[in-house]
């Protein structure tokens, strides 16, 4: 099937029966061997944003297991848009070659290579999780001045000369990214990393050109999606990672999903092939409403309003949930992040469950 126009197939009949986990799909010129995506998971392993060996085990052995899409983690434009000292960076060419190393073995196992390309904005430099995850290593930069929450120290509201500079480090870093043998550019706009600061008006509160209305919020991501395609071949696909709402009901200022099918719309436009469809992480006093697949009904507005291919993610853990995500039309992918930490090899459980016959390594079949 070719979906190079960007439109969700089976839109208008997405009670297809047949079982469509495990069916590939193409995007453009990369064809993917199911719907099952590694998301983006912070490893804080690396080094001066360096990959390890432990990002080489950690996202190659999710090839082994049969993921059709493996996104590596938010990885930085720029030194201080870590999110921790340990994250990983792409802000230097000498960064590709481990990457290359990572992404080389992930193809020869029949999965495609993704990377998430990120700035944290105000929530940069905090220390990694189990070393208490305490904000202030570096000054961090924002669309204003507003901390994420009373704690956390006050970013530096970014100049339009430092504005261009992040867009612009945007387009380095797909550069390199490609050169790394990266298939797939996901652009980071969600989670209250620096994209989302600009979309949200609880954390911008600029008067220029880029804060006020929509059109001026929405501004630095078109912007980045624009530097980004002007380094990308066009036979690989582009990926932009939303939060559908701030999760402030109570809030009229906040984001929210109607705020995200607009924007999803005109990202199509400007040639974005899949939204990847998360929620949350912009304010501190969130009420989000957990329960199993509790953001696949974002995916699916997403897809179905804005007539683009979206990927639902969020506490899906079981083979079944997974295929009825796709089977229905919620989402054309589902993308599994703390269940693939529990278990590599998803896949290759889930097929069997759904009575799918799938290709295994071949140094694992005594075991399948």
């Amino acid at each position: 099937m070719s979906l190079t126009d960007n439109k969700p197939e089976n839109i208008q009949n997405p009670k297809n029966t047949d079982k469509r986990l495990f069916s590939p799909i193409n995007i453009k010129g990369i064809t993917f061997r199911n719907r099952i995506v590694v998301s983006p998971m912070c490893q804080y392993s690396g080094e001066d944003g360096f990959a390890t060996d432990w990002h080489l085990v950690h996202l190659g052995s999710r090839a082994v297991g049969g993921a059709g899409l493996i996104i590596a983690e938010a990885t930085a434009v720029e030194a201080r848009g870590r999110i921790s000292p340990n994250d990983l960076g792409i802000w230097k060419d000498e960064h590709i070659e481990m990457l290359s190393r990572i992404t080389r073995f992930i193809k020869e196992n029949g999965s495609v290579a993704g990377i998430q390309l990120a700035h944290a904005g105000r929530k940069a430099g905090v220390a990694r999780p189990w070393d208490g995850s305490k904000p202030g290593n570096w000054q961090t930069v924002a669309p204003s001045a507003i901390p994420f929450e009373p704690s956390h120290p006050v970013p530096q509201e970014l100049t339009l000369a430092e504005i261009g500079e992040v867009i612009a480090a945007f387009g380095t870093a797909t550069k390199r990214a490609v050169r790394a043998g990266f298939e797939v550019i996901e652009i980071h706009g969600a989670h209250g990393y620096l994209v989302h600061e600009f979309l949200s008006p609880i954390s911008n509160s600029r008067t220029d050109e880029y804060g006020g209305s929509f059109e001026n919020r929405v501004r630095l991501l078109l912007e980045i999606v624009r530097a980004v395609k002007a380094e990308l071949p066009t036979e690989l696909p582009l990926l932009v990672r939303l939060s559908a709402t701030d999760w402030l009901p109570d809030n009229p200022d906040s984001w929210k999903l109607e705020d995200t099918v607009q924007l999803a719309r005109l990202l199509k436009k400007e040639g974005v092939d899949a939204i990847d469809v998360s929620s949350g992480g912009n304010a501190y006093n969130q009420k989000i409403q957990l329960e199993p697949g509790y953001q696949v009904p974002f995916a699916e507005a997403v897809r179905q309003e804005a007539e683009i291919l979206t990927v639902a993610v969020g506490l899906i853990t079981e083979a079944e949930q997974a295929e009825q995500i796709v089977n229905k039309g919620q989402a054309d992918f589902v993308a599994l992040g703390r269940e693939f930490l529990r278990d590599p090899y998803f896949p290759l459980q889930a097929a069997k469950e759904l009575g799918q016959e799938i290709a295994w390594p071949l140094q694992y079949l005594r075991s399948k």
